[in-house]
């Protein structure tokens, strides 16, 4: 690709957010966020007891269309919670993509599992069903109805899809797939809240699904994350572990196993409250940031990674697709040095030394995509909510 084309797209994206230094993703506080933050501290409720965090649960609750929903610090916090009630046990297996984030796999690790890397598709850069089914058919054998790897000899226990930058992957044939051979499918939709396959919310399909509200998420509070799920004794469990599995009682403290302090503190749950009520918004902000760069890039040939026909993504973070490694550099250089963030997607997770022993099926589609993806600026623009 040449300079001029490097050209062109930064323009494009000073052309959406305009002069000055553009950073990739950054938080929008234009609605009630202070006042709810001012609300918390009158009223002296300000850690993990208070009403904000009930009423962000159920906001989030209601948009997903989940029939529940527990709030924790972080998203890294809501998936180890909801593998460690999906049955991930030390020792056990978990089917997950390396063309992730770090904490995905590492929510992993904090249960004892052992993660099992399998490629994505090109185009959703989500869990391949072909691969993931490859791999069920040539490596796991059933054993009184439970998934064991012939290879390892341990159980797999779980699949974690991830709906990369908000594009939903191929869901509903994970789950399918899945489902033959007895394993729970947790999603990492940290990033898809706004996502749909159809009329179904990202999240919603596996047994729990984990979002987050990092700062640099479509919605934020400061840090966060969430659990959803429809299993009434899921939920139930879910509130008790991440509340230091303490016993009701008005005032003896009483655990009944080893919990976790991950509750999510009322004043980040009043950001959140706030940030839910421009959310509608927000998603149509985005689609419009995500059409115009669609129009300029259709036109300059330029690759861009598209939502599936029949899903609607939240256009969390743009993404292109360079022709190779030394393009995809000497774009991210020419940008960056032109003040206007761009990234690289991350490395896969199976080059890192922590997991560098970790089965893996070759990761053909990952190791192209590590080489030729960049995000580049995909915040709500300036004034955005005023028009």
């Amino acid at each position: 690709m040449s300079e001029q084309k490097f050209k062109h797209i930064t323009e494009r994206s000073r052309a959406i957010y305009g002069q000055g230094f553009i950073p990739l993703h950054r938080p929008v506080f234009e609605g009630n966020e202070r006042q709810y933050l001012v609300d918390c501290i009158d009223s002296n409720f300000v850690s993990s007891v208070g009403e904000k965090v009930t009423e962000f649960e159920r906001h989030i609750a209601d948009f997903t269309g989940a029939k529940h929903a527990i709030a924790t610090v972080n998203g890294t916090a809501a998936l180890q919670v909801a593998l460690q009630l999906a049955g991930v046990n030390r020792g056990d297996e978990v089917l997950v993509q390396s063309l992730t984030f770090i904490a995905t796999c590492n929510s992993i690790s904090y249960t004892g599992g052992i993660p099992v890397f399998l490629d994505v598709d090109q185009d959703t850069l989500g869990l391949s069903p072909t691969a993931l089914e490859k791999f069920l058919k040539a490596h796991v054998e059933m054993r009184h109805g439970q998934a064991f790897n012939k290879g390892t000899n341990r159980r797999i226990a779980a699949c974690v899809p991830v709906h990369i930058f908000g594009n939903p992957c191929r869901i509903a044939k994970t789950i399918a797939l899945c489902d033959a051979y007895g394993i729970s499918v947790v999603e990492d939709a940290a990033e898809s809240l706004g996502s749909y396959v159809g009329k179904q919310h990202t999240g919603t399909f596996g047994k729990l699904g984990a979002f987050s509200f990092n700062g640099n998420k479509l919605i934020t509070t400061g840090g966060g994350g969430m659990i959803i799920t429809d299993d009434d004794e899921l939920a139930h469990r879910a509130k008790h572990v991440t509340t230091t599995a303490k016993v009701p009682h008005p005032y003896e403290y009483v655990h009944d196993e080893i919990g976790y302090n991950y509750r999510l503190p009322n004043l980040n749950a009043a950001l959140g409250c706030a940030q839910m009520e421009r959310l509608p918004q927000m998603l149509e902000i985005k689609a419009d940031v995500a059409r115009r760069y669609t129009q300029c890039f259709d036109d300059m040939g330029v690759s861009y990674v598209h939502a599936l026909s029949g899903t609607t993504s939240n256009n969390w973070l743009n993404a292109i697709i360079f022709d190779g490694l030394e393009d995809r550099n000497a774009f991210l250089k020419y940008s960056n040095d032109a003040g206007v963030m761009t990234r690289p997607i991350w490395r896969l997770l199976n080059t890192l030394s922590m997991y560098a022993d970790c089965q893996h099926d070759g990761l053909e589609n990952s190791r192209w995509l590590e080489d030729r993806v960049v995000n580049i600026p995909s915040s709500v623009p300036d004034g955005a909510f005023d028009h």
